[in-house]
């Protein structure tokens, strides 16, 4: 459940930002590689195209890079053209998949779907979209088991947030439950300065990455406004064991998980409340589409977008995990 927290307002912050978004992350095929982008427009669910799709076993269950980590290995690549505010795509418009010894996989972005019942993404399940023979093929041959790539079915399916924690307006397609996570570049080079040996961002697989703030300052944020648009944080991200895969390898360590539980559990910042033993790193915001700053076009994050903070919570123990 969240919890009610002391909340600090800080007007100055409508005119001077706290951050700027250094870096803007989709991943299309959850679990799979990330792409990077210079801008990404903005929907109720996430940023267009984020975890649109999703590979699932034989019994329709979401494979992840918890059980199956060469996910990391496999690059999307989709029309630059994609990412444009209004483009719709055409018969002719493909996302392609590279794999470490399989042959490009093309899928279309627009033709018509067999559906599949009884897909599980966590706490959900729905129908999607099939994306065919070739496509469960292709994952089955590079994964070595039955499994079938599909797309969430936006003409029936609508996968609310978890209301314990924000209201149920508030959807994500096959993300692991909100249609953002924000973290700072702080934050990773604070970590990285306990590692013996630093890495990347992309083990934290953020969409929305700034810079300018201090290390965990993104924990207390709860009215954020980035450009024009308003977004509400919701909780922080509790990390699972993908942080310790390497995304070039798909090889899986001990680490940052192991360093992070000194200084970043539950027991550490939160010692009042549940989940002791979990880490947390960034958090999961929500974009409040029905605000009156969302009307018109233009709906876009882009890279160098001030981040403004108007409200945030006195300390980490403060915030809704």
């Amino acid at each position: 459940m969240g919890v009610a927290a002391s909340t600090i307002t800080t007007p100055e912050s409508s005119t001077t930002p706290e951050a700027k978004i250094s870096g803007i992350f989709i991943y299309p095929i959850k679990s799979c590689r990330g792409i990077s982008l210079s801008h990404a427009p903005l929907t109720p669910s996430g940023l267009r195209w984020d975890r649109q799709w999703v590979v699932v076993n034989s019994k329709g269950r979401a494979c992840t890079q918890r059980v199956e980590p060469k996910l990391a290995l496999v690059e999307i690549e989709l029309p630059p053209e994609a990412f444009l505010e209004h483009w719709e795509p055409t018969t002719d418009s493909f996302m392609v998949l590279k794999a470490p010894g399989m042959e490009p996989l093309k899928v279309c972005l627009n033709k018509q779907y067999e559906v599949a019942d009884d897909i599980t993404v966590w706490e959900w399940t729905g129908s999607a979209w099939d994306e065919g023979a070739e496509a469960s093929q292709w994952f089955s041959d590079y994964l070595g088991n039955p499994t079938k790539l599909v797309r969430f079915n936006t003409a029936t399916e609508v996968r609310k947030v978890d209301p314990d924690y924000v209201e149920e307006q508030h959807q994500t397609f096959f993300s692991d439950g909100y249609p953002f996570l924000l973290v700072s570049q702080e934050s990773l080079d604070a970590l990285n300065e306990l590692l013996e040996e630093p890495i990347p961002m992309n083990r934290f697989r953020p969409n929305i990455l700034v810079e300018g703030c201090e290390p965990y300052s993104e924990d207390l944020w709860r009215d954020i406004k980035i450009s024009r648009f308003s977004f509400k944080g919701v909780k922080l991200c509790a990390r699972c064991k993908v942080p310790t895969i390497n995304q070039e390898t798909a090889i899986g360590g001990s680490e940052p998980t192991e360093t992070m539980m000194k200084f970043r559990s539950g027991q550490v910042i939160r010692p009042n409340d549940k989940n002791k033993n979990k880490v947390y790193f960034g958090q999961n915001i929500v974009w409040n589409w029905r605000d009156s700053s969302a009307k018109g076009d233009g709906k876009v994050l882009k890279l160098g977008d001030p981040v403004y903070v108007n409200k945030k919570v006195s300390s980490s123990a403060e915030a809704a995990a």
